[in-house]
């Protein structure tokens, strides 16, 4: 295994000092800036001063060190500074950074080839981008060019980037006071199974007449132009959504009915973190378009789009153009390769199967002494625990997230808290696929007092 930071092994402390408390003139000073001069952008910002990465974890400017369960934003699969990712910067930026975007170099080549012997045929065409939503954005775009169709499906729970094209596909947030969305986009229900909205006799989710009754919805909205379907093979920012056995399956015979591609936005899921090197695996479709980023630069900014020759031959016929100034970059590019030789060199994927199954039966070992625990949900290293109020009626309470999140960060964990309507609030959990089982056990030490605090609160 590569070289991470050693467990840690202390208990954490019943009553850690808060930042306030410990705030030194530098430290205010540095929030009055932040104050004064930064955008926010979303959730209101940690008050830590992050100072430092290392392994799993994260350490502050007053010395505190933070187990990092969520990857810093779920993308550093292989731990903070990895030291081969490290190597990799130092060697490549100073013989190659970045070149005219009509250029190319061997990182780029390489990296599109390694991603193509890692996926299933005939998905052999790659384009190398920078984020998520970039990535979805050329997805889409494509999409409609070589369907010459505009509309675009995906699930109501969904989170596809902060795009134009990406926005108009996500509905988890960020939807109202911006004015019209691109046209043509349709939700669909997310299959979630702990809140089944159709249901068979014995109360378990009815997937296939939900996903008949959400495509009869589709065809009757449909100007008669559906280009794709653009899903998360688990919905991560939704609550960690995991679509049954023989859904994805079903999905892409949809598809295949109307003409449209499948498009699986892999971004959270792709590369081993789920226990295969891509989630679809499970379910035995290949898309016709794959989106990865976050995990493919492990923690840096690279991103990609892989299609088929056939499609991306239509694509060129029609003149398709995403011609962007990071696109094909030599530096990213070249720690995709350094991502690719750990995952295999290491065995990532077997290594993620191994510590999911001890994040989930510790997750399950909580839940028996806490009933404010409702439902253990995903797969491999993408974890997700639903908080309720109440296990028979699954209220859901806000404050109780909040709360949970809040004294874990007190006690040295960081965790990600979804709060959705209609949902209770869903701790996410992706912990560095090179975390050890001590680390996991602290982290489920610390989250476990967190909750029977939370609960003796109520």
């Amino acid at each position: 295994m590569p070289a991470s930071t050693p467990a840690a092994t202390a208990q954490p402390s019943s009553a850690p000092p808060s930042p306030a408390a410990t705030a030194s003139p530098t430290t205010e000073s540095f929030w009055t800036d932040a104050e004064k001069h930064l955008v926010r952008y979303g959730p209101e910002f940690t008050r830590e001063v992050i100072d430092r990465a290392a392994g799993s974890f994260v350490h502050t400017a007053d010395g505190r060190k933070i187990l990092d369960f969520t990857s810093g934003q779920m993308s550093a699969i292989l731990g903070h500074s990895h030291p081969e990712i490290v190597a990799t910067v130092q060697r490549q930026i100073a013989s190659l950074d970045h070149l005219f975007s009509g250029m190319l170099s061997r990182p780029v080549v390489d990296l599109a080839r390694r991603l193509s012997d890692t996926l299933p045929a005939p998905l052999d065409k790659a384009l190398l981008l920078t984020t998520g939503a970039e990535s979805n954005e050329a997805a889409i775009r494509m999409a409609k060019l070589v369907t010459g169709k505009h509309e675009i499906v995906s699930f109501a729970r969904s989170w596809h980037g902060m795009t134009q094209a990406a926005a108009s596909a996500t509905y988890s947030a960020g939807r109202k006071g911006y004015g019209p969305s691109a046209p043509g986009n349709f939700a669909i229900p997310a299959p979630n199974a702990y809140r089944p909205d159709f249901t068979a006799a014995d109360g378990s989710l009815d997937w296939e007449r939900q996903l008949d009754f959400a495509f009869d919805l589709i065809d009757a909205q449909s100007t008669g132009s559906l280009a794709a379907c653009l899903v998360e093979p688990i919905l991560s920012s939704g609550g960690i959504i995991e679509p049954p056995v023989g859904y994805m399956a079903a999905l892409h015979a949809k598809c295949r009915e109307r003409g449209m591609l499948l498009i699986l936005d892999e971004a959270q899921t792709g590369l081993c973190r789920t226990g295969t090197w891509y989630a679809f695996e499970r379910d035995g479709v290949v898309p016709d378009i794959l989106t990865l980023s976050k995990t493919l630069g492990a923690g840096l900014p690279l991103a990609a789009v892989i299609t088929s020759a056939e499609i991306e031959q239509r694509a060129y016929e029609r003149g398709f153009l995403f011609f962007t100034t990071h696109v094909s970059d030599p530096l990213v590019a070249a720690v995709g390769n350094t991502v690719l030789d750990v995952l295999s060199a290491d065995k990532l994927d077997e290594r993620a199967r191994s510590l999911g199954a001890f994040l989930r039966d510790g997750l399950t070992d909580i839940a028996t002494r806490h009933e404010v625990v409702g439902d253990i949900r995903g797969r491999g290293l993408l974890a997700g625990l639903e908080l309720v109020v109440d296990r028979e009626t699954k209220r859901s309470s806000s404050e109780l997230g909040a709360r949970v999140t809040r004294r874990c960060l007190e006690l040295g964990l960081h965790m990600n808290i979804v709060q959705l309507p209609g949902m209770g609030g869903v701790l996410r959990m992706a912990p560095p696929l090179t975390a050890t089982e001590e680390e996991l056990s602290l982290g489920l030490t610390i989250l476990d007092q967190a909750i029977a605090e939370a609960e003796a609160a109520r």
